[in-house]
């Protein structure tokens, strides 16, 4: 997880990674989704954003490093589709019904950040709808990627100033939501407005609101 952000930063990153979740839910039609980032401190994966089920008393949360299904992707860099948790090994029960909601399906994507899995997005319970040219597991890999790059650049712009911070700036992908937001065309009005948020939010953070 990172750690000892400044509070603008620290605002600025919640507010990233809740209207990510809050995408990556109306994108899948799912009753939740959530961000798990590792605390590099003992390696638990704790809950930093919940969008749908468990939202108002999730943040903060902590499982124990390789619990459940999204352990599983962070300790393995992989992504995971798993449409039947009751068939999985990899699924801890006892974990998800002390969150007070036990999925049938989830979908795990790690984030990777300078080759590190800092992370897990995770979407639970998606529907069956269409969803364009990409599969589920791309469109939610393009999210994780997204979120990744993000939280990169946030723990880059702690620390660099002038001409420095201009060039961690200038590498940052700000077009790749939009990308992904275009490549899904059967995403709801509320998908765009959440995806124009989101955007709006990057842009602040590039002229200077992280830093």
């Amino acid at each position: 997880m990172l750690t000892d952000p400044p509070e603008s930063t620290d605002i600025t990153q919640r507010r990233l990674l809740q209207s990510i979740v809050e995408v990556a839910r109306s994108v899948f039609g799912a009753a939740a989704a959530s961000v798990f980032l590792v605390d590099r401190a003992n390696g638990d994966l704790v809950f930093e954003a919940v969008a749908g089920e468990g939202e108002n008393q999730l943040p903060g949360t902590r499982f124990p490093g390789g619990t459940g299904i999204a352990g599983w992707a962070v300790m393995g860099g992989q992504p995971l589709l798993v449409d039947d948790v009751a068939e999985s090994p990899r699924f801890a029960r006892a974990a998800a019904e002390s969150t007070g909601y036990v999925p049938r399906s989830i979908m795990a994507a790690p984030l990777i950040a300078d080759g590190e899995c800092i992370g897990v997005l995770e979407v639970l319970d998606r529907d069956s709808r269409p969803r364009g040219d990409l599969g589920d597991m791309d469109s939610l890999g393009l999210l994780a990627t997204e979120m990744a790059t993000v939280l990169e650049l946030l723990v880059r712009l702690r620390h660099d100033t002038g001409a420095t911070r201009a060039v961690e700036v200038a590498r940052f992908d700000l077009p790749l939501l939009q990308r992904v937001a275009e490549r899904l065309p059967t995403a709801s009005e509320q998908v765009g407005a959440t995806v124009t948020k989101l955007l709006t939010m990057a842009d602040e953070l590039l002229a200077g609101g992280g830093a």
